[in-house]
């Protein structure tokens, strides 16, 4: 089952829920077709299965942000997991990202009940950051949409940024300097 989601993680990045066919996600996966759809029924229950289990990775890596932890280990500790999420999936990353330019069809309930409840907690944990003199005053929306703008840049543009980088993959080794520049730009940003 791992290497259907895979694969069908991989063909709903590339062209989008509309153009995906489960016929294609079988050749992707090297399964027969019977194969999808004895796991997953139709294409909509594998596209769902394939934003649930990029969600489930997403929430992992927001679990390094909670509410008491102390700002500069949470932002370090977010930022950097945000950033290896892209390097290592970045075709989770388009899906998502294809789901809610299109209008959020299928994820629109998570993202106004369980990410937005998410999200309001780590605002309430950066205002309090701030009342407390911990960080400078910024709004806690837009340092949120900042980091993950940035961080899943480096996912959903992966060609322009290759491109930009004289044709070449970005490196471990250069990647690791970006995450470490990234870091350090949201930590500045706060006055940490």
């Amino acid at each position: 089952m791992a290497v259907i989601l895979e694969a069908a993680e991989r063909v709903f990045a590339l062209y989008g829920h509309k153009g995906a066919t489960t016929e294609r996600i079988a050749r992707e996966a090297g399964l027969p077709k019977a194969n999808v759809h004895y796991y997953f029924k139709t294409k909509e229950n594998l596209y769902r299965q394939v934003l649930a289990h990029i969600l489930d990775d997403w929430m992992a890596a927001a679990s390094t942000f909670e509410p008491g932890h102390e700002p500069e280990p949470a932002l370090r500790a977010y930022v950097t997991a945000k950033m290896e999420l892209s390097r290592k999936r970045p075709y989770g990353s388009r899906v998502w990202a294809g789901e809610v330019l299109s209008g959020a069809p299928v994820m629109e309930k998570f993202l106004g009940t369980t990410l937005k409840t998410w999200m309001d907690e780590r605002v309430r944990t950066i205002e309090g950051w701030i009342e407390d003199g911990k960080i400078r005053a910024v709004d806690p929306s837009a340092l949120l949409f900042l980091i993950w703008a940035t961080t899943q840049h480096y996912a959903d543009f992966e060609r322009q940024v290759v491109i930009l980088n004289g044709g070449k993959k970005i490196t471990d080794k250069e990647y690791q300097a970006r995450i470490d520049e990234v870091v350090a730009l949201v930590l500045r940003s706060v006055g940490l």
